[in-house]
């Protein structure tokens, strides 16, 4: 299909909005970087690309698109159904509780239970204030997003968002100075913890790479498009997590604490650590997806 060829009667947004529909509909696209339908992934996709606040949908549905705004909604609806290429990385754009982030193919799309922690005080009690946290540590930070909503969440804490990835922390970097948080937020080139020394912190959080290799190998084209660096983390997803918890004690304060995300690997972590008294916090998909433990339960390890 010559998608600029078809699509010339496509006069406005309403047009564009219904078409656009119709082909991911028609198409094996997959879902979840932001959206779980067609319809929405319409709308991001439109919106975005003609720079319109999601929102105002029904105030644009009939304004007419001028030629090269047509000849670039057909390039990314091309590309989204034939390369498979993510609605996030055409426009540049991903979203995370509400707060909108730069993101390209250098860096996973952002997407995490700890968010929801984040800005719904879901710290709470471990947490009791926020001005209690100083200082604050992102591991396996790729675009930053989590960095910049630990700023938020704590706004007395410096805040370090560490990535062995170059490309990630210039992207992390482009976050950073978007939200105008330079001052407080320090992005470091580091594997895990290596770079940290001397460093601590009264929480770090994680969202490593967790998926097992047999996911790896069934993942959707959608996924494949992401670094793969950033996925996937040996045999049982369980490489960086078992870092973390060999190495994180050293680097938190004497209240300090350590927040991880581990998609769905609760029970082969719990296998491989029976006497470790894991705290599992609520998210929206429910409390086997996020552990919390403190320092002292780590030094036990």
């Amino acid at each position: 299909m010559t998608y600029n060829q078809e699509t010339t009667e496509l006069l406005t947004i309403r047009d564009w909005l219904r078409f656009s529909v119709s082909q991911f509909e028609a198409s094996d696209i997959f879902y979840g970087h932001g959206t779980d339908n067609s319809y929405d992934e319409a709308v991001w996709l439109i919106m975005g690309a003609l720079h319109l606040p999601h929102d105002t949908l029904n105030n644009f549905l009939d304004a007419k698109l001028t030629n090269s705004e047509r000849s670039k909604l057909a390039s990314f609806v091309e590309q989204r159904i034939t390369k498979h290429t993510p609605t996030a990385y055409l426009l540049k754009e991903a979203w995370l509780q509400g707060f909108k982030f730069y993101v390209d193919e250098r860096v996973l799309i952002p997407r995490s239970f700890i968010a929801e922690l984040l800005v719904n005080d879901g710290l709470q009690p471990w947490i009791e204030f926020p001005e209690l946290i100083n200082n604050a540590a992102d591991i396996c930070t790729g675009s930053g997003c989590l960095g910049v909503l630990l700023a938020d969440a704590y706004p007395e804490a410096n805040i370090d968002v560490i990535d062995i990835s170059q490309d990630a922390i210039d992207v992390c970097n482009i976050n950073i100075n978007n939200y105008g948080l330079q001052d407080r937020i320090t992005a470091i080139k580091s594997d895990m913890f290596s770079q940290l020394k001397g460093k601590q912190y009264d929480l770090i959080i994680s969202n490593p790479p967790y998926v097992d290799a047999p996911s790896m190998a069934t993942l959707p084209a959608e996924y494949r498009n992401e670094p793969q660096l950033a996925l996937g983390s040996g045999d049982a997803g369980l490489d960086h997590t078992h870092t973390i918890l060999r190495e994180a004690a050293k680097y938190l304060t004497e209240d300090g604490i350590l927040i991880v995300e581990i998609g769905h690997n609760r029970d082969a972590l719990i296998e491989a650590y029976p006497d470790l008294p894991f705290t599992w916090l609520e998210v929206s998909s429910g409390d086997e997806f996020v552990f919390l433990l403190t320092r002292d339960q780590l030094v036990a390890i």
